[in-house]
């Protein structure tokens, strides 16, 4: 996916998403992982304590770097919440190449 491609359909996503769970303002990425995770979590919309939040972007991330062969889903536990063990090692990326993979990585979650 070239640069422009990339910004473009980025740009899709974060203008449908803001319009339905925005209250008005522009998400950014992290609020993206956040609905994703929820979704991911597949328990709904409730209010999340912090370390919740946090599990939930990185149950995001282990779902959108699952395909890229990162990540294998291992299953639920009790509560419901999905695990993931890592299966190779992320490659050392400067934040604007982990920016770009993420945005990547969303795009793609959305496509599907």
């Amino acid at each position: 996916m070239n640069k422009e491609e990339l910004g473009g359909k980025w740009q899709q996503i974060v203008e449908d998403l803001s319009k339905k769970f925005g209250d008005g303002e522009t998400l950014d990425v992290d609020s993206i992982l956040f609905l994703i995770g929820v979704q991911e979590l597949g328990l709904g919309l409730k209010k999340f304590k912090k370390d919740e939040k946090i599990n939930l972007m990185h149950v995001a991330i282990c779902s959108l770097l699952q395909p890229y062969g990162y990540y294998n889903y291992i299953g639920r536990d009790d509560e419901g919440w999905p695990h993931f063990e890592l299966v190779d090692t992320l490659p050392a990326l400067k934040p604007g190449e982990q920016s770009v993979l993420m945005k990547q990585a969303i795009i793609k979650y959305f496509d599907n």
